[in-house]
This record gives C-alpha cells, structure tokens and sequence, in this order.
C-alpha cells in the first residue's frame, strides 16, 4: 500500500514533534518509528525520506530538547547588576538551568544527553551541544569580567559539565531521585554555588 500523502505542512517538522510527546515521559525507548508516524498519520515509509533511520530521529529530538533546555537557561538570567554580577548570574543560570531541566523534564534529559543502545560514547555530550555552548559562553564572561584566568578557562568548561551533569544524573536515575524534590533542588543550589566558587579562585593575579 502506497504512503498516504502528507498534506498538513512539514512533515520532519511534525516528526520530530511526535517523538517528544512520545518520549517526554518514558524517555528514548518510547521512540519508534511506528508509534511516531502512527501519531502523525503517515506510513513508516514516508518518515524514512527524512530521517534514515531510527536514530537518526532520536538525534533530532534530542537536539530540539537541548534547545528547550537553554530557553531554561536563559530565562534564569536576571540580565542586573555590574558586569561581574552578571556574569556570575549567566554561570549560575546555565548550572541550576541545566538541573532544573532534568528534574523536571527527566524523560527529555534522557533522550538529549543519555545514549540509546547502538550510539557511540560521543554521542551523550557533543562538544557542539548548544548548552555546553552556553557554559562556553558564560565562562568567556567570567573571563571578560576579570572573575577566571583565560589559561584556566579550558579546564573550567570540563569541570562544571561533570559537576551539573553527574548531579541531574544523581537525581534522575540514581541514589538522589529517592529525596523529597525541595531538599533535591536545595543540593543543587549548593552545588552551582560551589562550582562558581571554585571557578573564582581561579581569576587573574
């Protein structure tokens, strides 16, 4: 039986909008490409003139979703105060912007930074990723702002992506999600203070 035709606007577009209502609450395993085009009212066949396979798709949603994740981000922001102030606020909107994503959205965290069986370890955390990219960006206005030697800035970016990462992982997946979430994000406040802390000892003499 031959594909019915697709007559409601982009069809990738609608694809990709599929595969985060099915994955926001059961994650990448929810994504199959039968399920998908079913919810979009296409045969599989129609979806693989956009998406080669499976995984393919998964990395589209999954791209989407770290893009919500610095809309997060962003919004944290106070955009206030000297220039040390807000670079401070930038650093401290991208570590609780981050947390704050994965305690609330924990499916979506899954899907953008947790590998599906098949995918290669680089896959979890491309450098290209826009949130590691808004870490960049704000270490490079603690630089500006005279708050974190230039020479120190490389080994900043990889320390607070641990740090951020490992804790939404903590309290996703591991021994943390058992806590009551006021005292989780409590943690995670300390935990983005600390990382800023450590960064400061680090500015210019």
């Amino acid at each position: 039986m031959g594909d019915r035709p697709y007559h409601h606007g982009d069809l990738r577009e609608a694809l990709i909008e599929a595969g985060l209502t099915l994955t926001r609450q059961e994650g990448p395993e929810a994504l199959r490409m039968r399920e998908v085009t079913r919810a979009v009212g296409v045969s599989p066949n129609a979806a693989y003139r956009h998406f080669a396979d499976r995984r393919e798709l998964l990395d589209a949603v999954g791209q989407r979703i770290q893009h919500l994740m610095v809309d997060r981000m962003v919004a944290l922001r106070s955009g206030t105060g000297d220039r040390a102030t807000q670079a401070i606020d930038g650093l401290r909107a991208v570590g609780l912007g981050y947390i704050d994503f994965a305690l609330g959205e924990p499916g979506w965290f899954a899907v953008a930074f947790f590998p599906a069986p098949g995918s290669r370890p680089e896959d979890a955390a491309p450098r290209e990723a826009p949130p590691y990219r808004m870490l960049v960006d704000a270490l490079d206005e603690m630089v500006a702002a005279g708050l974190l030697g230039a020479a120190a800035r490389d080994g900043a970016r990889w320390a607070c992506w641990a740090t951020v990462h490992g804790f939404a992982g903590l309290a996703t997946r591991g021994p943390l999600a058992a806590l009551p979430p006021a005292e989780v994000r409590r943690q995670a406040r300390r935990v983005v203070e600390a990382i800023i802390d450590g960064v400061c000892r680090e500015r210019p003499t």
